[in-house]
């Protein structure tokens, strides 16, 4: 009895009904993907704001309602701290509170133009000024992000937040 060995394979239109099926798919995934990466950019802005600004009041609590100095800010948000606010790198006997921060976050998002700082930018700086990641008022202790006009996809200002 001979054997005769059939060979099957795909055709023409099988392949092509396949190939505009991962066409299909696609055009729906790429773009779900990219709002994905802007959602986790936003997501990163919330957490560090709401980091920093735990901190803050931890700070305000140990310090008798005094916030971190705007020149001073990260030493004393990132190193042990004194009742009257000094610094120093070692805990000892008068050097007891903190630290309230590994580090000072970079921004997650840029800025717009020449009134936002750049992304990954974790500089603090008073009031209004140019090219630094996030302002803070020593006053009322309240920080925000640097980033001018820039918002997320509902239209609200990364500087609001």
């Amino acid at each position: 009895m001979i054997r005769l060995k059939l060979w099957r394979a795909f055709s023409l239109v099988e392949l092509v009904i396949v190939i505009v099926i991962i066409g299909v798919i696609a055009a729906i995934a790429v773009p779900r993907i990219s709002r994905g990466a802007k959602g986790a950019a936003d997501a990163a802005m919330i957490a560090n704001l709401a980091t920093m600004r735990a901190g803050l009041e931890l700070y305000a609590a140990e310090h008798g309602g005094a916030y971190p100095g705007a020149t001073t800010f990260e030493a004393q948000m990132t190193t042990y701290s004194d009742d009257s606010g000094g610094t120093d790198a070692t805990k000892d006997t008068t050097h007891i509170y903190g630290p309230y921060l590994k580090a000072v976050p970079g921004l997650p998002v840029a800025g717009t133009g020449t009134t936002g700082g750049k992304k990954g930018d974790s500089d603090v700086a008073a009031g209004d000024a140019l090219g630094v990641g996030w302002l803070y008022t020593e006053a009322t202790g309240v920080i925000v992000a640097n980033t001018g006009t820039t918002a997320d996809d509902g239209g609200k200002a990364y500087n609001t937040y």
